[in-house]
C-alpha cells in the first residue's frame, strides 16, 4: 500500500485521510495550526483557535450529500457529529404555503442532514481521525515546498513535501487540502512544473453574520437562502442550541456597510417577516463581516497533459466559490470520495492517475463550481440593477425557472431541494420527464414574492 501525505487538517483533509487509510494506505496529515481540537468537541466554538482558516467562525452547513457520503465511506461519523451537539435538519418539514398539505413521501428521509458550526464539526471529525488506524496527524508543521522525484519525460513529479523546519517527508501521493489559501501553484513552480490553468475573481459579495443561542431553534418558515432585493438573507441551524443569521450584499454598495453595526443589522432583520423570529435568542457574537472572497478554479491538466504527477488538489484547494450557498464542505466531501476511488483505480501509474483525477474532477465536481458561478453572476446583476434604480433582470435559465416555480408543485420542490442539498445537479433534475412536463404546465406562473423591505425601506432602516 502507498504512503500518502495530506496537506491541511481541515474537514476535507481529515475526511480524505480517513477514507484513504481505510483502504490500507499510511496517511500523514500535516496541519500548520498548532492547537489540537478540544475535548469534548462541543467546546470548540469557545476554546479552539484556527488562524489558518479565515472562515472558521463564519457560517457553514453540511448538506444531505455530506451525510450520504459519510454513511457510505465513513460509518459512525454522523453519530459523532450528533454526540457533539450537531442537529438534524429537514427542509421537507417547512414546505411553501401552497404545498403545506402535501403528504410526506417515504424517500424524503434521504434529504435530511446533520449540521453544526464549523469549529464543532471539525473538532468531531478530528477526534475520529485521531482514532483511525493508518492516519497520523501532525500539527504545527508549515510546508515550505514540494520534494521532486523522478520525472516522467517533461512532466515533473511530486515525491513528498518539505517543511519550514527542513524535514523532508516522502510520499507516493501528495494531496493538497489546504483550502482557499493553497500555495500549491507556487510550490509546483519552484519544482519546475508548468503552471496550472487558473481562473480567479472576487465573488462580488460582502457578508454580515450574527450568531444566537437559546432554549429552542427557530422554526423555519421561509427559504434558507432568500433573495430580498439588493440583499439576500441566510438562516442556518447550528449545534448545541445555536443558529446564525447572515445578510449579504454587493461589494461597493456603500450604504449597506452599516450592516456591520448590531443595531442596524437587527433592525433590518426584524423587518423581514420570515426571518425576524431568528433574532429571538441571546446574541452570541457581534456582527461578523467578511469580504474579499475569491471565486477560483484550477486545473492541473493543460493542453491534455498533466502539469505534474504525484499530486492531487481536493476541495477548495482545487476550486472555491461564494460561500453563501453553504455547499463548500459537501462538494468537498464529494471530491474526497472521488479521490478515494481514483486512488484505488490508478495510483500505481502516476500519469494515468493524474489524467483520471482531472477527468473525474471535471465530470463529477466541476458542474457544482460552474453552476454556482453562473448563479452568482445573475444575482449580482440583479443587485447592481436595484442599486442603480433599474429593473433587475430575470433569471431565465432553466435552473432559475425551476427555482421560481418550485413552490407551486411538490415534484418541482423536491427537485429543487435536491439541488440545494447537493444530492443532484440541476442538469440531472431538469432532464427528468416529470420535471420537464410540470415546468411546461406551469407556463408563465411567476415566482412567489418574498416579504421584506424594498430598496428604499432598506436604506431608511440602515440610516436610523
Amino acid at each position: 500500500m502507498a504512503s500518502i501525505v495530506v496537506c491541511g487538517g481541515g474537514v476535507i483533509g481529515l475526511c480524505s485521510a480517513m477514507m484513504l487509510a481505510q483502504d490500507g494506505h499510511e496517511v500523514t496529515v500535516l496541519e500548520a495550526d498548532p492547537d489540537p481540537p478540544p475535548a469534548p468537541p462541543a467546546d470548540a466554538w469557545e476554546a479552539w483557535t484556527r488562524k489558518g482558516v479565515a472562515q472558521f467562525r463564519q457560517p457553514h452547513n453540511l448538506f444531505a450529500r455530506f451525510r450520504q457520503i459519510c454513511e457510505e465511506e465513513l460509518p459512525g461519523l454522523t453519530e459523532r457529529l450528533l454526540d457533539a451537539g450537531c442537529v438534524w435538519v429537514d427542509y421537507m418539514e417547512s414546505l411553501p404555503p401552497a404545498l403545506a398539505d402535501v403528504p410526506r413521501r417515504p424517500d424524503d428521509d434521504r434529504l435530511r442532514f446533520v449540521t453544526g458550526r464549523r469549529p464543532v464539526v471539525e473538532a468531531a471529525i478530528a477526534s475520529a481521525a485521531e482514532e483511525q488506524p493508518g492516519v497520523t496527524v501532525r500539527r504545527g508543521l508549515r510546508i515550505a515546498g514540494f520534494v521532486s522525484g523522478p520525472a516522467a519525460g517533461a512532466t515533473q513529479h511530486v515525491a513528498g513535501v518539505r517543511t519550514e523546519g527542513g524535514e523532508e517527508i516522502k510520499a507516493d501521493l501528495v494531496v493538497d487540502a489546504t483550502g482557499r489559501r493553497s500555495r500549491s501553484p507556487t510550490w509546483l513552480s519552484e519544482l519546475g512544473a508548468r503552471e496550472p490553468h487558473e481562473e480567479a475573481e472576487d465573488c462580488g459579495f460582502v457578508y454580515y453574520t450574527r450568531y444566537f443561542g437559546g432554549p429552542s431553534r427557530p422554526q423555519r418558515i421561509g427559504p434558507t437562502l432568500m433573495p430580498l432585493g439588493s440583499i439576500s438573507v441566510l438562516t442556518l441551524d447550528g449545534d448545541n442550541d445555536t443558529w446564525s443569521v447572515t445578510a449579504f450584499a454587493m461589494m461597493g454598495d456603500a450604504p449597506l456597510k452599516r450592516f456591520r453595526f448590531n443595531d442596524c443589522f437587527d433592525r433590518v432583520i426584524r423587518a423581514c417577516p420570515l426571518q425576524a423570529h431568528w433574532l429571538e435568542g441571546e446574541p452570541l457574537t457581534d456582527v461578523l463581516p467578511m469580504a474579499g472572497v475569491l471565486d477560483r478554479y484550477r486545473r492541473f491538466v493543460v493542453d491534455g497533459k498533466p502539469v505534474v504527477t504525484g499530486f492531487a488538489a481536493v476541495g477548495d484547494a482545487w476550486a472555491c466559490t461564494n460561500p453563501s450557498a453553504g455547499r463548500g464542505l459537501s462538494v468537498g466531501l464529494v471530491h474526497a470520495q472521488l479521490l478515494r476511488h481514483c486512488v484505488r483505480e490508478a495510483l500505481g501509474d502516476p500519469s494515468a492517475f493524474a489524467e483520471l483525477w482531472d477527468e473525474r474532477t471535471e465530470e463529477v465536481v466541476g458542474p457544482f463550481y460552474r453552476n454556482q458561478i453562473a448563479a452568482d453572476r445573475i444575482r449580482l446583476a440583479q443587485m447592481r440593477a436595484l442599486v442603480d434604480g433599474l429593473e433587475p433582470p430575470r433569471d431565465d435559465t432553466p435552473a432559475g425557472r425551476l427555482m421560481a416555480v418550485a413552490a407551486h408543485d411538490p415534484d418541482l420542490f423536491r427537485g429543487l431541494i435536491e439541488t440545494v442539498l447537493c444530492v443532484s445537479l440541476p442538469q440531472e433534475v431538469l432532464q427528468r420527464p416529470v420535471v420537464r412536463e410540470k415546468l411546461e404546465q406551469l407556463g408563465e406562473v411567476e415566482a412567489m414574492p418574498m416579504p421584506g423591505p424594498d430598496r428604499e425601506q432598506l436604506l431608511a432602516l440602515l440610516a436610523q
